[in-house]
């Protein structure tokens, strides 16, 4: 039976980070992957595939749109699934990396399920009915999630469907109803309606993505609308029901909506189920996640999880530096920084959001003494050149220091433009001040000019 230093389970984000990290500190490191190929959920059904389909669309979208191109191409019949195998360039380019990096590395990889048989030791069964044993002193549980299945609905691949099997739709619903209006659900909800598919989303609570600041919420819904997808607020299923031609959900309000197909996307579970985490006293909340400190360990301190499988955030990014951390906590025992714990979101509806810090919201109910500064996209110049002109950036900062306390931003680009502004957020003292966009000359015409826009904005209503 072969020892490491560590076994880290699981390739996506935060099982990279955590073997690259480990590797490059000096530990002899391996690393299971469930699947024939490294990448984890993020690579080959999440993140990279679904943000891959939506740029196509939305490259297909902003063609349609365009006063050059709208009368050739506005009868284009582009097919989901074409769109779909645009993904598949990427992940192989995505895949064939990772897989560099750890033979670079001289990282072992054991391709199978992963079991506990004890506290030091896994066995990992491979698709033919082999079986390995090894063992480590440590271990990095980074497994991810899955889509949440309620028993009473069952998952057919093409009537019904969950954000991993829709990526596997062999035909463009004409009508699509999607089920839970969190971040997946409202993304769906984009892209789909950029297909000119007629969209049904059903919002559990009574506002979108209820996180995020008021006015970007009501912005998103908004153009959501505008865009034809009808917003279904604070409603419950109470069943599904699967037709010949197509399927029907039945929520408890009584009404009833028919789809061509139904996206489930409505809560993640972890990836724990077999790992035999329970019978070593590895402790798992309600939704098979596991609980955590602040350094990643578990209830048993040489076994650390990372990612989705801990909860929230659940972001590739965030999942990924996890990762690192708990490596340098396993090779030095307390790393000599910490993770920033302000992590930006990044919301690839159409147009994108992303926001970083305090909401109004909350600094309203702080009693925080707080100003705006806004700056409108379609007053941009680079905004008008390339089209897109929907959205804003929109700055929070103290009334009396003028520290930044929350960057929130709706449009073209977001989940880039929110990185000038968390570099001065991150700044201690002075340093993080609105004043530093309105003393630092942008480049012009570049959309990162909106902070000097919304400084200034900003700046003119405080008195």
């Amino acid at each position: 039976m072969q020892h490491f230093d560590v076994i880290v389970i699981g390739s996506g984000p935060g099982g990279e980070g955590a073997a690259m990290t480990l590797s490059k500190q000096g530990k002899n490191v391996a690393l299971v992957e469930k699947h024939d190929q490294v990448g984890g959920g993020c690579t080959h059904w999440g993140t990279i595939p679904s943000k891959a389909l939506r740029h196509a669309v939305q490259l297909l979208a902003d063609y349609r749109h365009h006063s050059l191109f709208e009368h050739t191409l506005s009868n284009v019949d582009v097919t989901y699934p074409q769109l779909l195998k645009t993904a598949d360039q990427v992940i192989s380019k995505q895949v064939s990396m990772r897989q560099r990096f750890y033979l670079r590395n001289h990282v072992d990889i054991f391709h199978g399920i992963a079991s506990f048989v004890d506290e030091h030791t896994l066995q990992v069964e491979k698709e033919a009915g082999a079986v390995d044993r090894i063992s480590a002193d440590q271990f990095v549980i980074a497994t991810g999630s899955s889509p949440y299945h309620p028993e009473d609905i069952v998952f057919d691949g093409s009537k019904t469907v969950d954000s991993d099997s829709i990526l596997r739709l062999n035909s463009t619903p004409r009508i699509i109803t999607i089920y839970g209006a969190g971040v997946i659900g409202c993304e769906y909800a984009s892209i789909f309606a950029n297909l000119d598919v007629k969209v049904n989303l059903v919002n559990t609570r009574d506002r979108l993505l209820s996180f995020l600041d008021d006015e970007i919420t009501d912005a998103l819904s908004y153009h959501l609308r505008d865009q034809g997808v009808m917003i279904r607020h604070n409603e419950n299923y109470e069943s599904v029901e699967i037709l010949d031609d197509g399927v029907v959900l039945h929520g408890r309000s009584g009404r009833k909506l028919k789809s061509d197909v139904l996206l489930w996307a409505n809560g993640r579970s972890g990836n724990t189920r077999g790992l035999g985490l329970e019978k070593i006293g590895v402790q798992l909340n309600n939704r098979g996640q596991i609980e955590v400190n602040d350094t990643f360990q578990s209830s048993l301190p040489h076994i650390y999880a990372v990612g989705d499988v801990i909860g929230p955030p659940g972001l590739a990014s965030a999942s990924y530096d996890q990762g690192r951390f708990s490596a340098l906590h396993i090779a030095h025992g307390k790393p000599d920084w910490s993770l920033v714990k302000d992590i930006p979101t990044g919301i690839y509806t159409s147009p994108e959001i992303s926001s970083l810090g305090k909401t109004e919201q909350q600094l309203t109910e702080e009693q925080i003494p707080y100003e705006v500064g806004r700056a409108e996209f379609k007053n941009l110049a680079r905004a008008q050149i390339s089209g897109h002109t929907v959205g804003m950036l929109k700055l929070l900062f103290h009334r009396e220091s003028l520290e930044l306390l929350g960057i929130h931003c709706f449009g073209e680009d977001a989940a880039e433009i929110i990185h000038i502004g968390q570099a001065i957020m991150r700044q201690q003292g002075k340093a993080n001040s609105l004043n530093y966009f309105i003393e630092t000359t942008f480049n012009y015409p570049t959309m990162a000019e909106a902070y000097r826009v919304a400084a200034l904005n900003g700046l003119n209503r405080n008195f």
